[in-house]
C-alpha cells in the first residue's frame, strides 16, 4: 500500500477498497520502523492522525468528502503552524512553541480530507541545504543513509521517498523543495510567488519563499497544488488567480512547445553524470514533439550573491522577534533585559542561523545598505528582466536541479560556501518569483538520484506540469521498453532497523 501514489490511494479509498484508517495505520507503522534510522520527523501525532482518519472516513462514507486526496496521509514541514501541535522550525528557540492557529495551506489540506501525520525535520529556520543544521539532528537520505537528503525540506522529501507518507508540504526559499526532491528521487514543485498563502508559514525570506508540494509523481503534485492554492486576505502577498484547475494540464501533449536549455547551468562545477542525464532528458522532450534550443541568460554570476544578501537581510529582520520575551526558549540565567536577549539568542539559535543573521544585519547597516542590499535588489530586477525576455521566446526553461547528486553527511557543514553554491541552479526562480519543478531523470554511478528542473513563466504552472508529465511518462515508458528495473523504493545502508518492512 505505501508504494502507491497519493491519487491511487485516494481512488481506492473512494471505491471502498481500503479505508483511511488502514492507510494511516500502515504509514504510522512504517514511521515507527524507519525513524530510528532516518529521523525524517520531529513530531509524530499518532493519536491525532488516527482520530482524523476515523472522522474523515465517516465523511467519505457519507459522501461528504469526494476529493482525490480525502483520507490520504500526509506530512508537514515543521515551519508550518498547526493549532495545538508543536511547531519548532528545527530550532531550539521554538522547541516548545505550540501555535494558536493553523497555516492557510494546511487548513486547505484539512478541508480536502488530508490526514496529517506530523511535522518533518528541516534545516533550522530553513537555513541550509542538507537538513543537517536542525537542532533535532540530521535527516538521512532514504536512498543511501550515508548521504544527506538535501534541504531545507529534507525531512519532507525523505519521508515521501521512504514511503512514510504519501505526500508532504515543504517551503522553497531558494530551492528548498526542489533540491532535496532531486537528492531523494521524488517530485517537488515551487509555485509562482503568491499562488499559495504564506499565512502561518514562519518566515525566513518573505519575498522569496513559497509553500509547495512534494510527492511521488507529477500528477500528485498537481492535485496537491490544486488543494492548497487559494487567495487569502490574511496574506498581503497572496494573488487572486483566475484558474486553480492544475490537474487539467496533465496531458501528454507538448508538440510545438518551445523549451530552452539553459547553457549557463552547464559550465564548470556540474557533475558530468548529472549533465549527461539532464541533456538526455532534453532529448526525450524533443522526441515528444517539443522544439528544444539552447538559451543563455548570463545570470549565474549574480544570482548567488544577490540571493544570499536579500535572504539574509530578510532573515535578520524576521528572526528579530525570537528574543525570549513572548514565546519560545528563554535563557535560564541572565542579568537584565539586554542580557536576556543576548543569552537567549546565543543559546537558542544554531551556527548557520547566527551566520545569516549577522550577514543580514551587516548588509542593512548604515554605510553598507547602498553598497550591498540595494545592489542586490537591482541585480534581482535584472535577473527577472532576463527571464522575461527568455519567456517571450520559450515556454519552458530546462536545466539540472543541482550541480551534483547528494553529498555525504558532514561534507556540507565543513564548507558553508560550497553549500551555498549548491543552490546555484534553483535560486533564480525564487528571485524572479517563477514556478519550477524538479523530477527524477536518472541515477549516478553510486545509485543516487539525479534531478531535472523545469522553470515556467509566472502563473504558467499548467505548461510546466504538462511538460513535466509528458517527460515523466515518456521516461517511464523508455525504462520499461529497455527492460531496466525502475525501482523507486529506498535503497538503505546497513543501518536500517531489522524491523523494517523493506
Amino acid at each position: 500500500m505505501t508504494e502507491w501514489t497519493a491519487l491511487t490511494l485516494g481512488k481506492k479509498i473512494q471505491a471502498g477498497e481500503i479505508s483511511a484508517v488502514e492507510a494511516t495505520k500502515a504509514t504510522l507503522e512504517r514511521i515507527k520502523n524507519l525513524e530510528p534510522t532516518l529521523n525524517s520527523f520531529i513530531t509524530v501525532e499518532e493519536e491525532s492522525a488516527l482520530k482524523q482518519a476515523e472522522e474523515v472516513q465517516k465523511k467519505i462514507t457519507a459522501g461528504e468528502l469526494t476529493g482525490p486526496l480525502a483520507g490520504v496521509p500526509a506530512a508537514l514541514k515543521d515551519n508550518l503552524c498547526t493549532e495545538g501541535i508543536r511547531t519548532t522550525c528545527g530550532s531550539r528557540i521554538l522547541q516548545n512553541f505550540i501555535p494558536t492557529y493553523t497555516a492557510s495551506a494546511v487548513r486547505n489540506l484539512q478541508r480536502a480530507g488530508a490526514i496529517l501525520l506530523g511535522k518533518t525535520n528541516m534545516d533550522e529556520f530553513a537555513m541550509g541545504s542538507s537538513t543537517e543544521t536542525s537542532y533535532y539532528g540530521p535527516t538521512k537520505n532514504p536512498r543511501n543513509t550515508a548521504y544527506v537528503p538535501g534541504g531545507s525540506s529534507g525531512g519532507s522529501c525523505a519521508a515521501v521517498a521512504a514511503e512514510e507518507c504519501f505526500y508532504a508540504l515543504g517551503s522553497d526559499t531558494g530551492g528548498s523543495v526542489r533540491q532535496p526532491s532531486a537528492f531523494c528521487g521524488v517530485t517537488g514543485l515551487k509555485p509562482t510567488y503568491g499562488t499559495v498563502s504564506r499565512y502561518g508559514l514562519i518566515a525566513y525570506g518573505s519575498s522569496l519563499e513559497q509553500i509547495g508540494p512534494i510527492a511521488r509523481d507529477v500528477a500528485d503534485c498537481a492535485a496537491i497544488l490544486e488543494a492548497i492554492a487559494s487567495h487569502d486576505k490574511k496574506d498581503s502577498t497572496s494573488v487572486k488567480r483566475r484558474d486553480y484547475d492544475f490537474t487539467s494540464a496533465l496531458a501528454e501533449d507538448i508538440k510545438g512547445m518551445k523549451i530552452g536549455v539553459l547553457t549557463d547551468y552547464f559550465g564548470s562545477g556540474l557533475d558530468p553524470q548529472v549533465k549527461t542525464a539532464v541533456l538526455k532528458a532534453a532529448e526525450t522532450l524533443r522526441d515528444c514533439g517539443a522544439l528544444v534550443e539552447e538559451v543563455k541568460l548570463n545570470l549565474t554570476d549574480y544570482a548567488i550573491p544577490a540571493y544570499y544578501v536579500i535572504a539574509s537581510a530578510e532573515a535578520s529582520s524576521n528572526l528579530a522577534r525570537f528574543d525570549g520575551v513572548k514565546y519560545g526558549y528563554r535563557a535560564p540565567e541572565y542579568e537584565g533585559l539586554h542580557s536576556m536577549y543576548k543569552r537567549t539568542r546565543t543559546e537558542g539559535f544554531g551556527t548557520e542561523v547566527k551566520r545569516r543573521i549577522m550577514l543580514g544585519s551587516f548588509v542593512l547597516s548604515q554605510g553598507y545598505y547602498d553598497a550591498y542590499y540595494l545592489k542586490a535588489l537591482r541585480a534581482r530586477a535584472l535577473i527577472k528582466q532576463e527571464f522575461d525576455k527568455a519567456f517571450e521566446k520559450y515556454d519552458i526553461i530546462l536545466g539540472p536541479t543541482a550541480p551534483t547528486t547528494a553529498p555525504k553527511l558532514g561534507e556540507s557543514l565543513r564548507d558553508p560556501m560550497k553549500m551555498y553554491l549548491g543552490d546555484i541552479y534553483t535560486i533564480s526562480a525564487n528571485l524572479a518569483g517563477l514556478p519550477a519543478i524538479s523530477l527524477p531523470c536518472g541515477k549516478d554511478s553510486k545509485g543516487l538520484p539525479i534531478g531535472l528542473q523545469l522553470m515556467g513563466n509566472c502563473f504558467e504552472e499548467k505548461k510546466l506540469l504538462r511538460a513535466a508529465y509528458t517527460f515523466e511518462r515518456a521516461n517511464a515508458a523508455s525504462i520499461t521498453e529497455k527492460g531496466d528495473r525502475d525501482d523507486r523504493r529506498p535503497v538503505y545502508g546497513s543501518a536500517v532497523p531489522e524491523r523494517s518492512s523493506l
